[in-house]
């Protein structure tokens, strides 16, 4: 037992950069003792994602509703799924939600998954706002679960004033991937359920199905490794030791996707808390499928 948790601090240690040691994952993800403390403070702009059946069930009180389309490109036609707005757009969407240059952001997660609270994370750390935000660990979980009190209540509509910013480049697409597939200091992680990388399955609509496997190249992190089955984020180790089998080192910048840039940000957030570079391919496989890239079995 004592061997295999030093294997595991080596793990850390070895893929770590200097921002974990600083204690970067308790700069991006907080407890729900720490948001009880804080409820009703006047910069808090507590984000529920989920669906409007799930908020009016209840919710964290002065929580207000996210849907992950509500932070979108608008979708149609031949438009990929889920991708990154425009900055002024964007500002636009961040305003209604309340938020402003000083607000201090909580994003919760529900029973939909990790995935979407972490795509907002990712979001908001593209608009700049990434050191004023956190994650809920456990989400609304983890919050009923203590017995802490809910609300049906909505809050009152009240837009924020957001300067003017570029978005950060934490988005990559499929020309840089293509080039850094083999490259020294770049690591593609899928972060799909492993049968889709395997490829005995095909992801994609039954109408459109994408290619069967996975970025030719490409190393598996699936974005349900790197959580509890309770919905909180894995430890550090366990996180670290996903990594080391992706064959990810220490210093590498990690491009993580999946089928439409969801599921990605939650490998991407783990790879944050372990202080690792990670950029997403926004794209993922439902463009590189109809690229025709290379893909693999």
């Amino acid at each position: 037992m004592r061997g295999k948790v030093l294997a595991a601090a080596l793990a850390v240690a070895v893929l770590a950069g200097p921002a974990a040691a600083d204690g970067v994952r308790d700069r991006l993800v907080v407890s729900t003792d720490w948001l009880a403390k804080r409820l009703g403070e006047r910069e808090l702009v507590i984000l529920q994602v989920g669906d409007k059946a799930g908020y009016e069930a209840g919710h964290i009180p002065g929580a207000r509703l996210l849907t992950l389309q509500d932070i979108a490109a608008p979708m149609g036609g031949e438009r990929l799924t889920l991708e990154m707005p425009d900055a002024e757009t964007l500002r636009g969407k961040l305003e209604a939600l309340g938020i402003s240059d000083r607000s201090r952001i909580v994003v919760v997660p529900t029973r939909e998954g990790v995935q979407s609270a972490t795509r907002v994370v990712f979001t908001l750390d593209a608009a700049g706002l990434g050191g004023r935000t956190v994650l809920l660990d456990g989400g609304t979980m983890a919050w009923s679960a203590e017995g802490r009190p809910l609300s049906k209540d909505e809050p009152a509509p009240a837009a924020g004033k957001l300067s003017a910013f570029k978005l950060k480049p934490l988005i990559v697409d499929a020309d840089f991937v293509r080039k850094h597939i083999s490259a020294p200091g770049y690591a593609i992680v899928d972060a799909r359920a492993p049968d889709f990388y395997s490829g005995a399955r095909p992801g994609g609509p039954p109408q459109k199905p994408h290619k069967a496997g996975h970025i030719a190249g490409a190393k598996s992190v699936p974005f349900s490794a790197v959580t509890t089955a309770d919905l909180k984020l894995a430890s550090p180790e366990d996180i670290a030791a996903k990594f080391k089998a992706a064959g990810v080192k220490k210093g590498d910048t990690v491009i993580a996707y999946c089928h439409v840039g969801q599921q990605a940000t939650a490998t991407l957030f783990a790879a944050r808390t372990l202080g690792i570079n990670a950029l997403l391919y926004d794209g993922s496989f439902e463009e590189w499928s109809r690229l025709d890239g290379p893909v693999e079995k």
